[in-house]
Order: C-alpha cells, then structure tokens, then sequence
C-alpha cells in the first residue's frame, strides 16, 4: 500500500505550512491536500515529482517509505513535547479571519492547532496567548483588520467587568468587546461594542467556548485613525451613558 498521502502530510508539518500553504507551493487546490492526507485519492505523479524536489527525497521514499519513522521517530509527538518545553517563550497562536470557522469545530484539538501560524512577543510573560484578527467596526478607534493577543480566561467568574475580550461562543462565532457580568442573571453576559453605534447584546454563558482578556493591540500604522477632541469627547460621553443604563437594567 502506498505511503504517499501520510509521507505528504508529515513533511508539510515538518515545514509548519498550512493545508492552504502547502497547495499553494504544489500548484494544486487545498481540497487536494485534504483528500490526499486522509488517503482518499492517490497524489498524482506529477505532485509526487514536485514535493520530491522540494524535500530532497525520491519517489521511491514517498510511496514505500514511513518519512516519520525514518526521520527519528514520531515527529509529531515530539513536536507538542518541543512546545510544551518552550511554554516560557509565550508562542502565540494566529487565527486569522479565513480560519474563525475551522477554529469554532477545532479550538478543542491540537492537530488542529498546530495547523496555525505562531509568533511571539517579548512583552509577555506567563499564561496562555492566542491572536485573532478581528473585522468590522464595531470596537473603533481599533480599526478593522487588526490583531488581539489575549491571554485565556479559564473561569467566567475570573471574568473582569468592562474589559475587553476575544469571546468565543456557538451563537456568536468569534468577536472582540467588552464584557459585563449580569448581578441579576448569572447565565448571561452583556457584550458592548467601544464604538457607541453599536448596541450592546447578550450572550448565554453556556454557550461561550471560550475567553481571552485583551493583551495587546496590533495593528498596521496606515490603518490607525485619528480623532479629533470633539469626537473622543462624544464617544466617551456616549459609553458612560451606555455604561450607566446597563448598571441600572443589571442592579
């Protein structure tokens, strides 16, 4: 039986490529990709030659040959151990926009989170990260297209009223807002948007997967919008209002 389809998809995780990556450097669709590592269909022999001349090794490898195995065994094992061994290093995961859907089915699972890009950042110490890129205009001055690095928050009771969040839930997929905890109904959180056009809902608690508390900003220096002090005076004004009618509906 030919090993081709496993061989594939050890060597695009030695490299760290995603599905879509690796397509790309083959020349072929990501389905492709999928298809071949959960042996499906069979690489053609065309795709064989060009993974070949990327990794150095002979067709004969790739269809007979366990790569893993000969390579030291288990690779990907030791790859988990490796980051586990580098948690002080703080590598952070990105889930970019294309990926929130994927995340929500797979934020449970680590060879679904090794599919993801990592990075670091020197400014960080302790806990667990995770980046997403967010879209829209709901949480400006943070502008569209930019990156939050939260730390996750393990319990909603550890959650911090009026802090911003990456919040993960079933109903609302993956969004960035502040969060208010309700007094009167445990089970609900209120989400405010920063951007006072945007009106505040809730969500229930048992449908929240997951929580990162806002770390740290990212964001290209293009994109960053200017306000003038009017308009930074109405939008603080704005959010105490906001602020103060929620206190009143949750007391």
């Amino acid at each position: 039986m030919s090993l081709a389809g496993q061989n594939l998809k050890y060597l695009r995780k030695l490299r760290g490529w995603t599905q879509e990556e690796f397509a790309a450097k083959l020349g072929i669709k990501r389905s492709l990709i999928g298809a071949y590592e959960e042996e499906r269909a069979d690489p053609r022999l065309d795709v064989l030659e060009t993974l070949g001349e990327i990794f150095k090794v002979t067709l004969d490898e790739l269809l007979l040959h366990d790569l893993n195995q000969q390579k030291g065994g288990n690779y990907l094992a030791k790859r988990r151990q490796l980051k586990m061994m580098s948690a002080d290093r703080n590598i952070i995961h990105f889930v970019p926009v294309k990926a929130a859907a994927g995340y929500l089915a797979g934020y449970g699972d680590n060879e679904f989170i090794d599919e993801l890009n990592t990075f670091t950042l020197p400014m960080l110490s302790g806990g667990s990260y995770r980046a997403f890129e967010i879209i829209g205009e709901s949480m400006m001055p943070t502008p569209s297209g930019s990156v939050i690095v939260g730390e996750k928050v393990d319990k909603i009771d550890d959650v911090k009223n009026n802090a911003a969040y990456i919040v993960v839930s079933k109903s609302e997929g993956i969004v960035y807002k502040r969060v208010l905890k309700n007094n009167k109904n445990k089970n609900k959180l209120t989400l405010v948007s920063d951007n006072p056009a945007f009106q505040p809902y809730q969500v229930q608690t048992a449908d929240v997967l997951e929580m990162w508390q806002a770390q740290a900003v990212i964001n290209k220096v293009t994109q960053q919008q200017r306000w003038d002090v009017d308009s930074l005076v109405n939008l603080v004004s704005n959010l105490q209002d906001q602020v103060s009618s929620l206190k009143k509906k949750m007391n």
